[in-house]
């Protein structure tokens, strides 16, 4: 009997790992390290993944098992964010530190992530400590699988064009003058790919057409993208295909990412690629070279202007950005079955950000509360249940007016709720928002506050589905969110400034159900600490 049970058992292993190897497993080894880089001409001590810099860029296909092993060679605790990956029932592998617990300093950790349902542009970059301000990030890209129709022909080529603002100071003083109480100086530059102007050349065939995925991986700054005698088709945002409107430029706000794709359709010759700040008094650009295989060496001109601080012609841009109804996304049926506009929201969200002095620092808030990380990490705390480290309700569904106050801020939702959500600026800064976990419908935005009548002019048939959106100042965007994603997941400004002093909170959506149909176990091998310090996970 004992040993026909363990043939069953062998048996039943044997078929669930049939199962999973319909999903193809990608496995990466990243050793992090710090680095001598000179992105401007300054030496800085920078993070290298494989002594890269920028890191390798992860190329996968819609439900990939991706497996990355990261052992961290710096001489501090190190965690990596995965940028619009949702993480379908599996906050446990979202890298921030409500999450998840640091890799101390030469020890290994290794991500089992899962590109479930997904398909678009994305980027990786470190979580902790103002690491991000010293390189650590990366591409992602999510391939539709082979059966699935993509709404356009494949193209000669895909670039990946990781930009965005840059400072020559080393993360550690950047860091040292948050911890001050002080904002951030302007930066000193803008880079493409890790490097400054005309450093980075793009090799293109005369009549062919390409595709461009293209991330602000910066820290505080706005930027716009263009070609020198080029347009642009713009395919898809974070996962979502967009309708095919061409454009001579594009604004991409912090943490956003598109595609676009470029015919080499000009005499061959070089032609600059831009990147300009947006919304600055001073002006920084960099620039790279779209060179045709088949070009004498020369450029037609200068590099051409774009626009500064005009923010009605970028809320008009973006409000021409919406889905593509009846192109398939990850899965074969059209983007467009999902009637959002038709689905009752349960409950309303409004989230202000604010800019207080508390105990005589600078911080950033959301509805007047600036966050501050606990001891423990909020979902470990969550799941061994161990009092004190937070407590639910500790933000309210709307600003209440107040001052500042520093708290350790989580949102209670339900599982399956679906929510509306109103990011409200009242400042004279471009914000930019993201939410870890989620995708979400963007159903409008306008200037002056927002109220209950906005929604007469909401956009309830194919407003974007994305991961990061803008809010212009003095205005407010609203989005319609399905809370389908059970976990403990950070809501954050993608200004990192702001969010490292406290603009951002982590919304924990919960189950009643002790179910793997609903989330995932804690990981075998998940590090405790804090208070979870010594604690078992699960057997190995």
């Amino acid at each position: 009997m004992k040993q026909w049970s363990m043939k069953l058992a062998l048996l039943l292993l044997a078929i669930v790992e049939m199962i999973n190897g319909e999903d193809p497993y990608k496995f990466f080894n990243w050793n992090v390290t710090y680095g001598d880089i000179y992105p401007l001409g300054v030496k800085q001590q920078g993070i290298l993944i494989n002594g890269q810099f920028p890191g390798p860029q992860i190329d996968s296909v819609t439900n990939d098992n991706v497996i990355v092993s990261i052992y961290n060679n710096l001489d501090e605790p190190f965690l990596i964010t995965w940028n619009g990956i949702q993480q379908r029932r599996n906050s446990w592998q979202d890298g921030v530190y409500g999450t998840n617990c640091p890799i101390p300093p030469g020890q290994n950790f290794t991500y089992i992530l899962q590109v479930k349902d997904q398909i678009g542009s994305f980027f990786y970059f470190p979580s902790l400590a103002f690491h991000r301000a010293a390189g650590g990030f990366g591409g992602i890209t999510i391939s539709s699988r082979p059966m699935i129709p993509v709404p356009f022909p494949p193209p000669a080529g895909d670039f990946t064009i990781l930009a965005g603002d840059w400072f020559k100071q080393n993360h550690t003083d950047l860091k040292a003058i948050l911890d001050g109480g002080h904002d951030l100086p302007f930066p000193d530059g803008l880079l493409i790919n890790g490097r400054g102007s005309n450093a980075f050349t793009f090799n293109v065939d005369q009549g062919k057409t390409y595709r461009l995925r293209i991330s602000n991986v910066g820290l505080t700054t706005s930027i716009n993208f263009r070609i020198q005698g080029h347009k642009m088709l713009l395919v898809e945002t974070e996962g979502t295909h967009t309708l095919q409107n061409t454009y001579s430029s594009l604004d991409i706000h912090l943490g956003q990412s598109y595609s676009v794709l470029v015919t080499a359709d000009q005499p061959p010759q070089n032609y600059y690629m831009v990147v300009s700040t947006r919304f600055t008094s001073q002006v920084l650009t960099a620039t790279s070279v779209l060179r045709y295989t088949n070009s004498p060496g020369t450029f037609p001109a200068p590099p051409p202007g774009g626009p500064t601080i005009q923010i009605d012609w970028s809320l008009n841009q973006a409000r021409s950005i919406r889905q593509n109804l009846t192109a398939s996304g990850p899965r074969p049926n059209p983007q467009g079955s999902y009637h959002y506009g038709m689905v009752n929201f349960t409950r309303t969200i409004r989230l202000a950000n604010s800019a207080p002095v508390i105990n005589g620092k600078q911080r950033y808030a959301v509805n007047s509360v600036s966050f501050i990380p606990a001891d423990t990490p909020l979902k470990i705390a969550d799941y061994f249940k161990i009092s004190g480290v937070f407590s639910l309700g500790t933000i309210s569904d709307s600003p209440n007016g107040g001052g500042g106050y520093l708290q350790t801020s989580v949102m209670a939702a339900d599982f399956r709720a679906f929510a509306e959500i109103v990011f409200e600026n009242s400042e004279d800064t471009v914000q930019s928002w993201h939410i870890d976990g989620h995708f979400f419908f963007v159903v409008g935005m306008d200037g002056g506050p927002w109220s209950a009548a906005s929604r007469n002019n909401y956009n309830l048939r194919d407003g974007i589905s994305r991961s990061t959106v803008q809010v212009y100042p003095h205005s407010w965007t609203a989005l319609y969110v399905p809370l389908d994603n059970v976990g403990m997941w950070n809501i954050r400004s993608q200004n990192w400034a702001r969010q490292y002093l406290g603009q951002q909170f982590y919304l924990r959506v919960y189950s009643p159900v002790n179910s793997w149909r609903d989330e995932y176990p804690i990981p075998k091998n998940a590090i405790t600490c804090g208070r979870a310090s010594g604690r078992k996970t699960r057997p190995l």
